[in-house]
C-alpha cells in the first residue's frame, strides 16, 4: 500500500512544481470562444436518435498555456434559456497544462471530469488545427423548442474554474416536421341540362272480390288513400315542381288463372289512376297504366320470409312448377288445404298492390335559393347545385362538410359525390372515414388521391405513397403534386 501513495505524493508534488512556474492569470479572462469557428454543423435525423456533427476550427485559437479548454454542444430551451442536454466535450490543452495532464495520465491518476471528453489534444498556437466532432442522442419531442449551443468552459491552475461563454450555433436545434400543402380532389358535377326525377311508391288497395272499383270507405282505403294523398300534394303543390308523367302498374296475387288476374290488375290500376287523374287535373297523355297481373316473385319473397307450415315445399313449387296456373294445384293439396287457406288469409294480400311513380321535372336554382331548399328538400338539387352551395360556406365550417354528407344520402352511387365527401372529411380530420367511404372507388384516380392523403394524415407514409403513385399513373395531377409534398415531409422527419 506504500507504494501507490509514493506515486500520488510525488504526481501532486510535481504538478504543483510546474504550476508554480506558470504566470498569475489575469483578473478579467477573455472567452476564446471568439478565436473558434465551426463549421459544417450538421444534424441529422432518425426515427429514435439524432446525430450532431460539426467542425470546430482551432486555427485562430490561442490557448494560454496553463488553461484548459472544454467545448461542449449543449441543448437550451428557448423559451426558460435552461440548458437542458449538455453534450459530450472536446478538451483543448495549453501546452503546460498538457504536461500536467500527461504525468497524470502516466501514473494511472485520471480526473473523474476528464474521462467524459470525446477527444483530448494539446493547442499548438499559430498553427492549423480542426476536431471532428459526431455524437449521437436520443430523440425527445421538446427538442423542436431548443437551440444547439457550444459552451465554453475554461480552467486554469490547479483546475480552477476561470469562465463559461456560450454561442449558438443552430437555431431551432431539431425544425418541425415539414407541414405539407396536400391537394384534395373535388370534382365539380355536371350541370343537369333538365333536372328529371321519379319518386316511386306502394299502395296496397283493397277491392272487394274479383272487383276492379276503387271504394275510399272499403277496409283501409281511406288511410292509404289519405298517405297517396300526402305524397302527391307535397309534389303537385310545389311551384319549383312540373309533373310530366304518372305511371301505375298493378299486381296481383296468384290465385286464379294468370289470364284472368293480369286483365283484373291492369283494370284496378286504371281505377287508381283515374282517381289521382281526377283529384290533381292530370292530362290523360301524362298517364301510363299497366297489369303487371300475378307476381310470383313478390311471393316468393313473402313465403321465404314466413314462418308457414310447408315453407319449403311452396318454395320449391315455386321453383320447379313451370306454368304458374298449374302451381295452385300443387299448392291447396299441401296439408289438406290448410297450407292454402294460410296463404290466401295472411300472405296473399301482400301481394295485391298498386305501384305508382310520379315523374317531374325541377327547376334550376341560384345559390342563394338552393342554400335554402338544402335544408327542406334537398332531393331538389342537382349535385351540381350542392356543390356550389358547399362551396359558398369556409371549407373549416359545419355547413360545408354537412352540404356534402347530404349529396351522398341523396346520390349513394355517384363517384363525384362520394369523392367530395371524402374531401371535405379529411379537411375535418375524419380520415378513417375518408378511406372508408372510397373503398368501392379503387380505380378512380380523384378517389386514389384522396386515399393517399387520408393516409398520409394518418402518419402511414407507405400506404399514402402507394396511393398516391397510382393516382398519378391514372393522370391525377393533384396527386403528382402530392408526392412531392409527401416527399418534403419524409425528408424532414
Amino acid at each position: 500500500s506504500f507504494f501507490p501513495t509514493f506515486v500520488s505524493v510525488l504526481h501532486l508534488t510535481l504538478e504543483c512544481a510546474l504550476l508554480l512556474t506558470l504566470p498569475a492569470t489575469l483578473a478579467a479572462q477573455t472567452p476564446y470562444i471568439h478565436q473558434i469557428s465551426v463549421d459544417h454543423v450538421e444534424v441529422s435525423k432518425a426515427t429514435d436518435i439524432v446525430t450532431v456533427q460539426m467542425e470546430i476550427v482551432l486555427d485562430g485559437l490561442n490557448l494560454r498555456s496553463n488553461d484548459l479548454l472544454r467545448l461542449s454542444p449543449a441543448l437550451r430551451m428557448k423559451d426558460s434559456g435552461e440548458v437542458v442536454e449538455l453534450l459530450p466535450p472536446v478538451q483543448i490543452e495549453g501546452r503546460k497544462r498538457s504536461i500536467v495532464q500527461e504525468r497524470k495520465a502516466s501514473t494511472g491518476i485520471r480526473d473523474e471530469w476528464d474521462t467524459e471528453a470525446l477527444q483530448s489534444l494539446r493547442r499548438k498556437n499559430g498553427s492549423a488545427q480542426r476536431v471532428t466532432y459526431s455524437y449521437t442522442i436520443p430523440r425527445k419531442e421538446w427538442m423542436s423548442q431548443t437551440d444547439l449551443l457550444l459552451v465554453e468552459r475554461v480552467y486554469g491552475c490547479s483546475d480552477c474554474f476561470k469562465l463559461e461563454e456560450s454561442q449558438v450555433l443552430r437555431t431551432p436545434f431539431l425544425t418541425d416536421p415539414y407541414q405539407p400543402n396536400y391537394q384534395l380532389s373535388y370534382i365539380v358535377p355536371a350541370v343537369e341540362p333538365v333536372k328529371a326525377r321519379a319518386d316511386k311508391h306502394t299502395a296496397v288497395l283493397n277491392f272487394r272480390c274479383d272487383k276492379h272499383d276503387l271504394d275510399p270507405n272499403y277496409k283501409s282505403n281511406g288511410q292509404i288513400l289519405a298517405e297517396v294523398r300526402k305524397v302527391m300534394d307535397e309534389i303537385t303543390g310545389d311551384k319549383n315542381i312540373k309533373v310530366t308523367q304518372l305511371s301505375v302498374v298493378g299486381y296481383a296475387s296468384p290465385e286464379g288463372s294468370f289470364s284472368h288476374n293480369k286483365a283484373l290488375a291492369e283494370r284496378r290500376s286504371n281505377s287508381f289512376a283515374q282517381y289521382l287523374a281526377q283529384r290533381y287535373s292530370l292530362p290523360t297523355n301524362q298517364l301510363q297504366v299497366s297489369g303487371y297481373g300475378e307476381d310470383w316473385v313478390k311471393t316468393r319473397e313473402v313465403i321465404e320470409a314466413s314462418f308457414i307450415q310447408d315453407k319449403d315445399e311452396i318454395l320449391r313449387i315455386i321453383d320447379e312448377v313451370e306454368k304458374p296456373d298449374a302451381r295452385d294445384a300443387h299448392l291447396k293439396r299441401l296439408s289438406r288445404g290448410e297450407t292454402y287457406k294460410v296463404m290466401l288469409r295472411d300472405y296473399y294480400p301482400q301481394i295485391r298492390r298498386t305501384e305508382y311513380t310520379v315523374a317531374y321535372e325541377v327547376k334550376a336554382f341560384d345559390v342563394a335559393e338552393a342554400r335554402e331548399i338544402i335544408k327542406v328538400n334537398p332531393r331538389l338539387l342537382s349535385l351540381n347545385e350542392m356543390y356550389l352551395v358547399a362551396k359558398s360556406y369556409p371549407a373549416d365550417s359545419p355547413e360545408f362538410k354537412q352540404v356534402f354528407d347530404i349529396a351522398t344520402r341523396m346520390y349513394p352511387d355517384e363517384p363525384v359525390a362520394i369523392i367530395n365527401a371524402s374531401a371535405s372529411d379529411i379537411e375535418a380530420g375524419s380520415y378513417q372515414v375518408a378511406i372508408d367511404r372510397l373503398s368501392k372507388l379503387q380505380h378512380n384516380p380523384s378517389a386514389l388521391n384522396n386515399i393517399g392523403v387520408a393516409y398520409s394524415k394518418l402518419g402511414n407514409y407507405e400506404q399514402a405513397k402507394s396511393y398516391l403513385e397510382q393516382a398519378k399513373a391514372q393522370g391525377s395531377q393533384e396527386a403528382a403534386a402530392n408526392l412531392v409534398e409527401l416527399e418534403k415531409l419524409l425528408q424532414s422527419l
